[in-house]
């Protein structure tokens, strides 16, 4: 602790947050979450329940002559049982856009998961403090983006000058879903997802219900999405269906219309975008389950590999290449009665030559590299002249 006598605490509310769908007041402080708890309710997965509750794409922003401030926050860290350690969770200091500053809270509670028995043991730890310190002077607008892989309770936001929730920017709300790769995995730090960075290059502000092993064509995502505001609108559907092995072909096509049709409950006109998966070789051809690779584990490195029989497929067991040719198929009929529906193929965003380039360190998960370039090509493919988000602002496909 700095032997500053100066601090200002500020309750940490909803109004100093965004990218968040609602907020817990818990026995430390708050507790960002990413669905709402009806939608909590309805489902008893410990993956969603730890995924939702990462807060990917949430960020505090503040406007403030600071130039010091403190942040106490709980961090809920993960470990798996013969893996490495993982690194700890990164915040991101943004000083009036500009990436200014990174950090890191020791410490915080630890989830040991065990792969090879789906066990999971939680150990109890410390309240940790992270500070930025020679901020510049005057007025300005802080972000502070939470780490997108690690829970995250806030505890205590102190600063040596007041604070107060930044200005609406009056920017595009971008809406997106997606699995992990959405959510962040193997991400370097929480501003450089490939939403985030999409989502900085495109000029709006982002909104990331990016679930790892969560984008299931569950209803109640579909409703929360409903009923959040939203310009611009993402779905990136396919590979957490394949690693769950949850649905037969049978089931998907209806899953995906019911989840666009509750979609435009709450958005009729907004731009609507499908994206199928990004290319990964386990599972092009081959149906999950997806299971961790034992033998990798017990060399201290997590892969994961595919179980199922292609020889399957006949019965209507899911592959990506089955969903991208059935989501272009749903895309195209539907946008002879939608014509703010589009989609886009997930290769255009990492295809075969990048995984020959980049190959996935996991076999599932993009790394820090691959992030940076799929961010890239998504604004170029979708905020650019003639993309489905082309001339984004605030109000435009505002439903």
């Amino acid at each position: 602790m700095t032997t500053r006598t100066s601090w200002i605490t500020t309750p940490v509310t909803a109004d100093l947050l965004r990218g968040a769908i609602e907020v817990e007041r818990t026995e430390h402080g708050v507790l960002p979450h990413r669905l709402t708890a009806r939608a909590r309710a309805q489902c008893a997965d410990p993956q969603l329940a730890l995924a939702e509750s990462q807060p990917s794409g949430v960020r505090l922003a503040l406007r403030t002559r600071a130039t010091a401030l403190e942040l106490d926050t709980l961090p809920t860290k993960r470990a798996y049982v013969g893996a490495p350690a993982r690194p700890d969770g990164v915040y991101d200091l943004l000083v009036d856009g500009r990436l200014t500053g990174q950090a890191v809270v020791t410490g915080g509670n630890t989830v040991t998961l065990d792969m090879t028995t789906g066990s999971a043991e939680t150990t109890p730890g410390p309240v940790g403090t992270l500070r930025f310190g020679e901020l510049p002077e005057g007025v300005k607008d802080i972000e502070i983006w939470l780490p997108h892989d690690e829970t995250t309770e806030l505890v205590a936001l102190r600063t040596d000058a007041p604070v107060e929730p930044a200005p609406d920017p009056g920017r595009a709300v971008w809406l997106h879903h997606g699995s992990s790769i959405s959510h962040g995995s193997n991400a370097a730090s929480p501003t450089t997802t490939w939403p985030a960075l999409a989502a900085s290059l495109g000029g709006v502000e982002l909104v990331n219900l990016g679930l790892g092993g969560g984008a299931l064509l569950d209803p109640f995502t579909a409703r929360v999405m409903r009923d959040t505001p939203a310009d611009l609108i993402s779905v990136k559907i396919g590979i957490n269906v394949v690693n769950a092995d949850l649905m037969r072909l049978r089931a998907f096509a209806p899953a995906v219309h019911g989840f666009l049709d509750t979609l435009r409950e709450g958005h009729p006109t907004a731009p609507l975008l499908v994206v199928s998966p990004i290319h990964c070789p386990i599972h092009e051809d081959t149906p999950g389950p997806t299971a961790p690779d034992l033998a990798a584990l017990s060399a201290g490195r997590l892969r994961f590999r595919a179980t199922g029989d292609p020889a399957e497929r006949a019965q209507g067991k899911l592959t990506l290449a089955v969903i991208r040719d059935e989501l272009a198929r749903i895309v195209a009929e539907r946008a002879a009665e939608d014509p703010h529906l589009h989609h886009l193929d997930g290769r255009a965003l990492y295809g075969e030559a990048d995984s020959a380039e980049l190959p996935l360190p996991d076999d599932l998960h993009p790394d820090a590299t691959a992030h940076r370039r799929m961010g890239e090509r998504f604004a170029g493919l979708a905020f650019a002249t003639g993309g489905p988000f082309t001339g984004a602002g605030r109000g435009e496909g505002l439903s």
